[in-house]
C-alpha cells in the first residue's frame, strides 16, 4: 500500500454540519505510540489536539478560553478558526500534562486552495497550520503517500520533557490505513461527523532521537451534549488493530470534578459495547457488535497511581460477533486528564472530565474458526484508553 485511501474529502473542513451554540465541538487528534526501551510492555505516547468550540467561554483545566470570534470560511473552503493546540507526552514513566496548551488562530486548507504553496491534486492533500511563530502543523501530502506532524513544547521547560517532535506517517496496510467516515444527524441538527485513520506507521524524531512507532488519527465534529463514554484502541506488532466503544448514561453525569472512583459511577446504561478489529493474519475486518467494558479498581499494595495519588484503573473488555470472541484485560500505566467547565443556561455550569490512559496489556484471548490466539502470538501490543464523565452542554 503506497498511499492512504478512503474518503478524505472532508479532512480539512468543519462546515459539513451547521454549528449549534454551546454544543458544536470540532477537533483534529493525533496520538503517536512509540516503544519504551526501558519497559517493553509499555509505550511512550504523544497526543496532540487542534480544537475549537462554539461557545462564548469555556474553562480548560484552570485556563479560561473565550474564542472572541467565530470560524471564518472563505470562498475556497479555507478555514480560519479561533482555537487551541493542546498536548501531553508520556515517556513510559512520567506524564507531562499538559506538554502544551496554547491559544491561537488555526488555518486549515486543502491543496487546491490558492494559498497552497505548490500544485495540488485535489484528492485529500492539505494542512492545518496554527498561526504562530513555531511550527505546530500537520498535513497530508497531495499524493496521499504520507502525513506529517510538527510539534514543539515551546517555552514550557521541564526536566525530561523533549523540546521537539517531528513525525512522518505512512500507510501500514490497507484495512487500518484506509480512512473511515461516518456522518449522522439525529434531531434539531444534533449529530456527529467523524473521519478516522486507525493505524499508520510513524517515523518520529524526538529532539535528536529517531524512533519507529505507530499512529492513530481522527477528525471529529460533535453536535450534541457530551455524555460519559469508554473508548480505547490497540495496535499489534503484525498490523492488527482493535478498538472498543461504550457511550452510556450514568450518575457520573452529575460529577463536577476530575477525581476518579466516585460511587455514583457504579451504574451505566446501556451496557453493550461495540468494537472493530482489522485482523492482519486473517485479512478481515470484524465488526464486533456485542460486548462489555468493566472498570476495575486495583487493590494490590504495589498498584500504579496517577499524579494525584489515585489508583490507576484496569479495564476488562469483552467483544464478540458470530464468528469471533475477544477478551482482554489491560491496565493503565499513567493518566492524562482534562477538565472542561462551560457556562450554560440559567447561570449553571456544565462539566466534563476526559481521561486518557496509556495501556499495558495483561491478558488476551482471541477465538475464531481458525483457532485461539493470545499474548504469546504477538511481539508487542500498545494502545490507549479513554474514560469520560460529566455532561457538557
Amino acid at each position: 500500500m503506497d498511499k492512504f485511501e478512503g474518503d478524505l474529502s472532508t479532512l480539512w473542513r468543519f462546515d459539513v454540519l451547521p454549528p449549534i451554540k454551546r454544543l458544536s465541538w470540532w477537533w483534529w487528534w493525533f496520538i503517536l505510540i512509540l516503544p519504551d526501551p526501558k519497559n517493553p510492555k509499555r509505550s511512550r505516547q504523544l497526543m496532540v489536539l487542534w480544537s475549537t468550540k462554539e461557545t462564548p467561554s469555556i474553562r480548560v483545566n484552570d485556563h479560561w478560553w473565550s474564542p472572541g470570534a467565530r470560524m471564518a470560511i472563505d470562498t475556497n473552503a479555507g478555514h480560519v478558526l479561533p482555537g487551541m493546540v493542546c498536548a501531553w507526552w508520556y515517556d513510559g514513566d512520567r506524564m507531562f500534562e499538559p506538554a502544551r496548551m496554547t491559544e491561537c488562530r488555526i488555518a486549515a486548507m486543502d491543496d487546491m486552495h490558492p494559498d497552497w504553496p505548490k500544485d495540488g491534486m485535489g484528492i485529500g492533500g492539505g494542512a492545518v497550520i496554527p498561526i504562530l511563530k513555531e511550527d505546530l502543523s500537520f498535513g497530508m501530502a497531495p499524493d496521499l503517500s504520507r502525513m506529517w506532524l510538527s510539534f514543539k513544547t515551546g517555552s514550557k521547560s521541564e526536566p525530561g520533557l523533549p523540546k521537539s517532535f517531528q513525525a512522518e506517517m505512512t500507510p501500514w496496510w490497507h484495512r487500518p490505513s484506509t480512512a473511515t467516515y461516518a456522518n449522522n444527524v439525529y434531531a434539531l441538527g444534533m449529530g456527529y461527523d467523524i473521519l478516522r485513520i486507525h493505524g499508520m506507521k510513524a517515523s518520529v524524531k524526538i529532539d535528536e532521537e529517531e524512533v519507529q512507532g505507530t499512529a492513530y488519527f481522527q477528525k471529529v465534529t460533535v453536535q450534541a451534549p457530551s455524555v460519559p463514554w469508554f473508548w480505547g484502541f490497540l495496535h499489534f506488532d503484525d498490523g492488527t488493530y482493535l478498538d472498543w466503544f461504550l457511550p452510556h448514561v450514568s450518575m457520573s453525569m452529575t460529577k463536577k470534578d476530575s477525581k476518579p472512583w466516585a460511587k455514583r459511577d457504579s451504574f451505566r446504561w446501556p451496557k453493550n459495547a461495540r468494537g472493530v478489529m482489522h485482523d492482519r493474519s486473517r485479512d478481515t475486518t470484524e465488526r464486533l457488535e456485542y460486548g462489555s467494558v468493566e472498570l476495575l479498581r486495583p487493590n494490590e499494595k504495589d498498584r500504579l497511581l496517577d499524579s494525584d495519588g489515585h489508583p490507576l484503573p484496569r479495564f476488562l473488555i469483552k467483544l464478540r460477533n458470530e464468528t469471533t470472541n475477544i477478551e482482554l484485560r489491560v491496565r493503565a500505566t499513567s493518566r492524562a486528564h482534562w477538565s472542561f467547565d462551560q457556562p450554560t443556561r440559567a447561570g449553571f455550569t456544565s462539566h466534563l472530565t476526559y481521561n486518557e490512559y496509556p495501556l499495558e496489556v495483561e491478558t488476551l484471548r482471541i477465538v475464531d474458526h481458525n483457532g485461539e490466539r493470545g499474548l504469546d502470538d504477538y511481539g508487542w501490543i500498545r494502545g490507549n484508553a479513554e474514560h469520560a464523565w460529566g455532561i457538557l452542554n
